[in-house]
């Protein structure tokens, strides 16, 4: 049986949705674990933007269905996952631009004992060991324009507010 991603690669699609296509937004986020990232969702793309995230989720699956009616629906969306590596990325970048949405990068500076600090204040299952921080962190790669981004910017922290920088095309 065929994946939701290839019955619908070649249909025709009408051209008001085609034009609203055109500024409909991927975004996908980068840090480590406790960088601030689903804070940052709530604060800024809550009202717009669909949250698909493997915390929440707990299955590749649920996260192909919630990416399949995203696009399906030319619904705005957020992957709000660590997303560590350019190949953990590719999969969101090349389904977003297939079905022509605009693909946006933010990647969330890493600062380890903050996110160490915040971590400490989980409970539960919320709550990441150590270990988990520190090897994403090894992993941890700056996305780059060549993966695919129209538009990547930086995000830090800095007196308990996110600070928002566009990166530079090098």
């Amino acid at each position: 049986m065929k994946s939701f991603f290839e019955r619908t690669a070649n249909t025709s699609i009408n051209t008001s949705i085609c034009k609203r296509m055109s500024k409909v937004e991927c975004v996908i986020f980068t840090g480590i674990q406790a960088s601030g990232k689903s804070t940052f969702y709530q604060q800024k793309f809550f009202a717009t933007h669909m949250r698909i995230n493997l915390d929440m989720l707990k299955t590749r699956h649920r996260e192909d269905l919630f990416l399949a009616a995203s696009l399906m629906a030319v619904q705005p969306f957020v992957v709000d996952n660590t997303n560590p590596t350019a190949e953990d990325r590719r999969k969101y970048i090349d389904l977003a631009k297939k079905h022509k949405f605009k693909v946006t990068g933010y990647y969330f500076e890493p600062d380890f004992e903050l996110s160490l600090s915040r971590n400490e204040k989980r409970t539960g299952k919320e709550k990441v060991p150590e270990a988990g921080l520190k090897s994403t962190m090894k992993k941890l790669e700056m996305p780059s324009y060549s993966e695919g981004f129209d538009e990547l910017y930086v995000v830090r922290t800095a007196e308990e507010k996110f600070v928002v920088e566009m990166m530079q095309l090098l």
